[in-house]
């Protein structure tokens, strides 16, 4: 399993009931079952192709009894009976998990974790978060396979929390943490973002501005 998963899985509580959506394999329910760090789990695909994957793997490990395969599309994959309390939904656009958690918004208990771990438009699914009275309780951030993920783990607040620009754009205790691979992130922002401020034409005068003060802010949380 690679290190990206393998920390979503360190954020599942021990005893947890885990909805895995968009499972792919079923890698994540069933390292956590071998583990002993849960004993139920549903695994929910959208796509017949990976679904048929999910299903053989999970018969091949002999764990049918405890992962429930289900081809449904986002939260719909989960029902009443399963009791789930933890929600995980990994490896998609910030944007897609968005319209999945605004899809399947009713199927959210008070008592229920998210789990989320965007490939990009990580500060989209944080304003989706504020807005629908969720609390970021906690953060964090790998480089696994040449790329850098974020986690993001949110719990209902029955409020909204207050976050500033930064916190939405950075990550509230990623940028407080400023962790070695979170400044290698930004760094490596910073590197793009002046290549193309050198690249622009003359003419680009609201480009250059705007591209100026995505520096101004890039500089300021790694400072």
């Amino acid at each position: 399993m690679s290190l990206r998963l393998k920390v979503v899985a360190s954020l599942v509580e021990n005893g947890a009931r885990l909805a895995d959506i968009g499972s792919d394999h079923a890698f994540l329910p069933t390292f956590l079952i071998e583990e002993g760090r849960i004993d139920f789990a549903v695994a929910g695909e959208v796509v017949k192709g990976p679904f048929e994957i999910a299903k053989t793997h999970v018969q091949k490990s002999g764990l049918e009894d405890h992962i429930h395969v289900r081809l449904a599309n986002g939260l719909a994959a989960i029902e009443a009976a399963d009791q789930i309390d933890t929600i995980v939904i990994a490896g998609m656009g910030g944007l897609l998990i968005s319209e999945i958690l605004e899809a399947g918004v009713k199927k959210i208990k008070p008592n229920m974790r998210l789990i989320l771990q965007p490939n990009n438009h990580e500060d989209t699914l944080r304003e989706w978060l504020i807005e629908h009275q969720f609390a970021i309780k906690t953060e964090k951030i790998v480089y696994d396979a040449e790329k850098f993920y974020e986690m993001i783990v949110a719990e209902p607040a029955g409020e909204k929390m207050k976050l500033s620009e930064l916190d939405l754009k950075f990550g509230p205790y990623l940028r407080r943490e400023k962790s070695d691979i979170f400044v290698q992130k930004w760094t490596k922002e910073i590197h793009t973002q002046e290549y193309i401020l050198s690249s622009l034409p003359d003419q680009t005068m609201s480009k250059y501005a705007e591209v100026e003060a995505y520096l101004l802010q890039l500089n300021e949380v790694l400072s």
